[in-house]
Protein backbone atom coordinates (compact mmCIF):
# COMPACT_ATOMS: atom_id res chain seq x y z
CA UNK A 1 0.00 0.00 0.00
CA UNK A 2 1.32 3.25 -0.97
CA UNK A 3 2.42 5.77 1.83
CA UNK A 4 0.09 8.40 -0.39
CA UNK A 5 -3.25 5.75 -0.06
CA UNK A 6 -2.14 5.67 3.48
CA UNK A 7 -2.12 9.18 4.57
CA UNK A 8 -5.29 9.58 2.92
CA UNK A 9 -7.19 6.63 4.62
CA UNK A 10 -6.54 7.84 7.70
CA UNK A 11 -7.42 11.42 6.81
CA UNK A 12 -10.51 10.46 5.69
CA UNK A 13 -10.84 8.91 9.30
CA UNK A 14 -10.03 11.82 10.93
CA UNK A 15 -12.81 13.42 8.86
CA UNK A 16 -15.19 11.02 10.01
CA UNK A 17 -14.61 11.06 14.10
CA UNK A 18 -16.69 13.82 14.62
CA UNK A 19 -19.78 11.76 13.40
CA UNK A 20 -18.34 8.88 14.93
CA UNK A 21 -18.19 10.50 18.17
CA UNK A 22 -21.75 11.89 17.54
CA UNK A 23 -23.11 8.46 17.25
CA UNK A 24 -21.63 7.29 20.26
CA UNK A 25 -23.20 10.00 22.41
CA UNK A 26 -26.78 8.91 20.33
CA UNK A 27 -26.26 5.73 21.57
CA UNK A 28 -25.10 6.46 25.24
CA UNK A 29 -28.42 9.13 25.75
CA UNK A 30 -30.32 6.40 24.11
CA UNK A 31 -29.59 4.17 27.10
CA UNK A 32 -29.64 7.11 29.22
CA UNK A 33 -26.57 5.39 31.18
CA UNK A 34 -23.05 5.63 31.01
CA UNK A 35 -20.88 2.66 32.00
CA UNK A 36 -18.00 0.97 29.89
CA UNK A 37 -20.03 -1.36 28.46
CA UNK A 38 -22.14 1.19 26.92
CA UNK A 39 -19.50 3.39 25.37
CA UNK A 40 -17.90 0.25 23.56
CA UNK A 41 -20.80 -1.15 22.42
CA UNK A 42 -21.40 2.28 21.03
CA UNK A 43 -18.29 2.51 19.14
CA UNK A 44 -18.47 -0.35 18.03
CA UNK A 45 -21.61 0.38 16.65
CA UNK A 46 -20.63 3.28 14.99
CA UNK A 47 -18.15 1.91 13.49
CA UNK A 48 -20.05 -0.92 11.93
CA UNK A 49 -22.64 1.99 10.66
CA UNK A 50 -20.21 3.72 9.27
CA UNK A 51 -18.27 1.44 7.68
CA UNK A 52 -20.46 -1.72 6.75
CA UNK A 53 -23.76 -0.49 5.87
CA UNK A 54 -24.37 0.62 2.41
CA UNK A 55 -24.16 4.07 2.59
CA UNK A 56 -22.01 6.65 0.73
CA UNK A 57 -19.31 7.67 3.33
CA UNK A 58 -19.73 11.21 4.82
CA UNK A 59 -16.84 13.30 4.90
CA UNK A 60 -16.53 16.23 6.71
CA UNK A 61 -14.41 19.17 4.81
CA UNK A 62 -12.08 19.76 7.96
CA UNK A 63 -12.58 23.22 7.95
CA UNK A 64 -15.11 25.51 10.19
CA UNK A 65 -14.90 29.32 9.97
CA UNK A 66 -16.39 31.09 13.81
CA UNK A 67 -17.60 34.18 12.38
CA UNK A 68 -19.44 32.65 9.25
CA UNK A 69 -20.89 30.03 11.41
CA UNK A 70 -21.80 33.11 13.49
CA UNK A 71 -24.01 34.99 10.34
CA UNK A 72 -25.89 31.26 9.46
CA UNK A 73 -26.84 30.64 13.12
CA UNK A 74 -28.18 34.45 13.18
CA UNK A 75 -29.41 34.55 9.92
CA UNK A 76 -31.12 30.60 10.62
CA UNK A 77 -33.02 32.37 13.35
CA UNK A 78 -33.74 35.38 11.53
CA UNK A 79 -35.42 33.77 8.70
CA UNK A 80 -37.28 31.49 11.08
CA UNK A 81 -38.74 34.13 13.13
CA UNK A 82 -39.63 36.02 9.92
CA UNK A 83 -41.36 32.98 7.95
CA UNK A 84 -43.36 31.97 10.96
CA UNK A 85 -44.96 35.28 11.57
CA UNK A 86 -45.05 35.39 7.78
CA UNK A 87 -47.30 32.36 7.67
CA UNK A 88 -49.32 33.47 10.79
CA UNK A 89 -50.20 36.44 8.88
CA UNK A 90 -51.46 34.33 5.82
CA UNK A 91 -53.50 31.60 7.76
CA UNK A 92 -55.63 33.99 9.51
CA UNK A 93 -55.88 36.94 6.55
CA UNK A 94 -59.51 36.42 4.91
CA UNK A 95 -58.60 37.62 1.50
CA UNK A 96 -55.70 34.91 0.75
CA UNK A 97 -56.11 32.05 -1.18
CA UNK A 98 -53.17 29.41 -1.42
CA UNK A 99 -51.00 29.55 -4.56
CA UNK A 100 -48.64 27.20 -3.81
CA UNK A 101 -45.58 25.46 -6.00
CA UNK A 102 -43.02 22.81 -6.31
CA UNK A 103 -39.83 24.07 -7.12
CA UNK A 104 -36.70 22.75 -8.38
CA UNK A 105 -33.28 24.45 -7.37
CA UNK A 106 -29.83 23.41 -9.06
CA UNK A 107 -27.38 23.80 -5.87
CA UNK A 108 -23.63 24.73 -6.84
CA UNK A 109 -22.03 21.92 -4.83
CA UNK A 110 -22.12 18.04 -5.19
CA UNK A 111 -21.30 17.26 -1.31
CA UNK A 112 -23.91 14.84 0.44
CA UNK A 113 -23.01 17.20 3.52
CA UNK A 114 -23.87 20.70 2.44
CA UNK A 115 -26.75 18.64 0.07
CA UNK A 116 -28.09 17.55 3.16
CA UNK A 117 -27.65 20.11 5.33
CA UNK A 118 -28.93 22.62 2.94
CA UNK A 119 -32.39 20.78 2.82
CA UNK A 120 -32.08 20.63 6.98
CA UNK A 121 -31.99 24.19 6.98
CA UNK A 122 -34.88 24.68 4.29
CA UNK A 123 -37.30 22.71 5.82
CA UNK A 124 -37.04 24.34 9.14
CA UNK A 125 -38.11 27.69 7.92
CA UNK A 126 -41.84 27.95 7.85
CA UNK A 127 -43.22 28.18 4.23
CA UNK A 128 -40.55 25.70 2.37
CA UNK A 129 -40.39 21.83 2.54
CA UNK A 130 -37.90 19.88 0.85
CA UNK A 131 -40.03 17.01 -0.76
CA UNK A 132 -37.25 15.17 -2.94
CA UNK A 133 -33.15 15.37 -3.40
CA UNK A 134 -31.48 14.43 -6.64
CA UNK A 135 -28.07 13.46 -5.45
CA UNK A 136 -26.86 12.86 -8.66
CA UNK A 137 -27.81 15.72 -10.40
CA UNK A 138 -27.31 18.03 -7.21
CA UNK A 139 -31.02 19.07 -7.74
CA UNK A 140 -33.14 20.16 -4.62
CA UNK A 141 -37.41 19.84 -4.98
CA UNK A 142 -39.00 21.90 -2.29
CA UNK A 143 -42.90 22.91 -1.63
CA UNK A 144 -42.88 26.65 -1.18
CA UNK A 145 -45.84 28.75 0.26
CA UNK A 146 -47.03 31.71 -1.68
CA UNK A 147 -45.63 31.23 -4.92
CA UNK A 148 -47.91 33.18 -7.93
CA UNK A 149 -45.81 34.96 -10.22
CA UNK A 150 -42.27 33.97 -11.83
CA UNK A 151 -40.50 36.71 -9.41
CA UNK A 152 -41.66 34.39 -6.31
CA UNK A 153 -40.05 31.24 -7.65
CA UNK A 154 -36.92 33.39 -8.52
CA UNK A 155 -37.10 34.57 -4.97
CA UNK A 156 -37.19 31.32 -3.22
CA UNK A 157 -34.23 29.90 -5.40
CA UNK A 158 -32.04 32.96 -4.17
CA UNK A 159 -33.04 31.98 -0.76
CA UNK A 160 -31.95 28.09 -0.89
CA UNK A 161 -28.30 29.28 -2.68
CA UNK A 162 -27.94 31.89 0.09
CA UNK A 163 -28.58 29.22 2.28
CA UNK A 164 -26.28 26.83 0.75
CA UNK A 165 -23.68 29.53 0.53
CA UNK A 166 -23.77 30.15 4.01
CA UNK A 167 -23.40 26.93 4.57
CA UNK A 168 -20.54 26.55 2.44
CA UNK A 169 -18.46 29.36 3.61
CA UNK A 170 -19.27 28.06 7.44
CA UNK A 171 -17.55 24.42 6.79
CA UNK A 172 -17.62 23.79 3.36
CA UNK A 173 -14.18 23.47 1.32
CA UNK A 174 -11.84 25.85 0.35
CA UNK A 175 -12.56 25.42 -3.24
CA UNK A 176 -16.51 25.02 -2.54
CA UNK A 177 -16.31 28.78 -1.08
CA UNK A 178 -14.49 29.88 -4.21
CA UNK A 179 -17.08 28.53 -6.25
CA UNK A 180 -19.97 29.61 -4.61
CA UNK A 181 -18.59 33.19 -4.43
CA UNK A 182 -18.15 33.35 -7.83
CA UNK A 183 -21.45 32.43 -9.11
CA UNK A 184 -22.77 35.40 -6.51
CA UNK A 185 -20.94 37.57 -8.18
CA UNK A 186 -22.54 35.87 -11.77
CA UNK A 187 -26.07 36.13 -9.91
CA UNK A 188 -25.30 39.99 -9.06
CA UNK A 189 -23.94 40.56 -12.64
CA UNK A 190 -27.04 38.79 -13.76
CA UNK A 191 -29.67 41.29 -12.09
CA UNK A 192 -28.03 43.98 -13.06
CA UNK A 193 -28.16 43.25 -16.55
CA UNK A 194 -24.67 42.85 -17.04
CA UNK A 195 -23.50 39.66 -18.96
CA UNK A 196 -22.91 36.85 -16.05
CA UNK A 197 -19.69 35.20 -15.65
CA UNK A 198 -19.33 31.77 -16.81
CA UNK A 199 -20.94 29.20 -13.73
CA UNK A 200 -17.86 27.72 -11.74
CA UNK A 201 -17.41 24.03 -11.89
CA UNK A 202 -18.00 22.07 -8.59
CA UNK A 203 -14.36 20.69 -7.57
CA UNK A 204 -16.01 18.37 -5.12
CA UNK A 205 -15.00 14.89 -5.82
CA UNK A 206 -17.96 12.44 -6.57
CA UNK A 207 -18.81 10.40 -3.35
CA UNK A 208 -18.39 6.58 -4.05
CA UNK A 209 -22.34 5.11 -4.06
Amino acid sequence: MSQAHEVSRWGAVWRQLPLLIALVLLWVMLWDHIDVLTVVSGIVLAITVTRALYLPPVLLSGRFNPWRGLLLGLRMMFDVVFASLQVAFLAVAPWWKPSNAIIAVQLLTRSDLVTTLTAEAISVVPGTVVVDIDRERGLLYLHALGTRTHDDVERVKRQVLGTEERIVLAMGTHQQAVDVRLARKARRAERAGHTPAEAPHDHTPKEDA
